[in-house]
């Protein structure tokens, strides 16, 4: 199958960089053509041959600018895996960043996620998921608690991951010769494969079962 993403030409960072700081509604309207088509556009590229290489992450958005001066600096889209389990991209003038995530949890995930990470099976394979992606370099964040959750000793093996009420990892690919090329479909195509183990732990373990994915989305406004 042809691949419809060939990169972000140069031209998409000077709108980007146009737009740095806080650019007047005359200015963010001026660019806002070249912003569709050279930034924009090139999101829902990759986000087609993301899906088209793993039909998984068919369900996903690339989001518009709406009003708010961050939207226009920052390029973000959305693959939804799970009920609050995602694969988030963002591009902008320091380059791509994916990240995995389950966060902004509904009530009830937090507490499924506790027993599963304190379960002498479950609980490994999340812990052994993320130390592989720390290893390679992504960043581990999230809402972290000061101490050990109520029911659960301190002393525990997995007490540090007990503290958590959310999780992300991510990774920036800042280098703009790959950014220009399908390399950089590539890297999230690889970025993807990585954060696999550590996602499709909470899509089992902490979410409950959704409908099917719906058809793709490309015009998302907030």
């Amino acid at each position: 199958m042809t691949r419809q993403f060939t990169g972000w030409p140069d031209q998409a960072l000077e709108v980007l960089l146009g737009l740095d700081g806080e650019p007047s509604n005359a200015t963010r309207e001026g660019c806002r053509k070249d912003r569709e088509r050279l930034v924009r556009r090139p999101m829902i590229a990759l986000l087609n041959d993301v899906a088209d290489a793993n039909p998984r992450y068919d369900d996903y958005s690339v989001w518009s600018y709406a009003k708010h001066t961050w939207m226009w600096q920052h390029q973000t889209a959305t693959i939804r895996l799970a009920r609050k389990v995602e694969i988030a991209l963002r591009f902008d003038l320091d380059g791509l960043h994916v990240k995995g995530a389950w966060h902004y949890p509904d009530p009830g995930q937090v507490d499924r996620y506790r027993i599963a990470v304190a379960d002498s099976t479950t609980g490994p394979e999340l812990d052994r998921a993320i130390e592989s992606l720390r290893h390679q370099g992504y960043e581990i964040s999230g809402d972290v608690m000061k101490v050990t959750p109520r029911g659960f000793s301190a002393h525990h093996a997995r007490a540090e991951l007990l503290r958590y009420r959310s999780v992300i990892a991510g990774r920036t690919l800042d280098r703009d010769d790959w950014l220009r090329t399908e390399k950089a479909l590539n890297w999230v195509l690889d970025t993807a494969a990585a954060l696999d183990p550590m996602v499709s732990w909470f899509a089992r373990h902490v979410t409950v079962p959704q409908q099917p994915p719906r058809a793709r989305s490309t015009i998302t406004t907030t």
